[in-house]
């Protein structure tokens, strides 16, 4: 679930922050794919710390 919402919340986060700045559509799908990237690995070792840690 972590990785599917860093997912969500990077495209949101990185297509949102290309609009700000003016960017062409383009600019935003770009901006958008690599939040993505970036946040859904954010929660994926979120995930295998968490796991790690509850499985002791």
């Amino acid at each position: 679930m972590l990785v599917i919402g860093g997912l969500v919340l990077g495209a949101l986060g990185g297509g949102w922050t290309a609009r700000r700045r003016g960017g062409k559509p383009a600019d935003i799908a770009q901006y958008a794919t690599v939040y993505a990237i970036l946040f859904g690995l954010v929660g994926l070792f979120a995930t295998l710390i968490l796991d790690r840690m509850l499985r002791g």
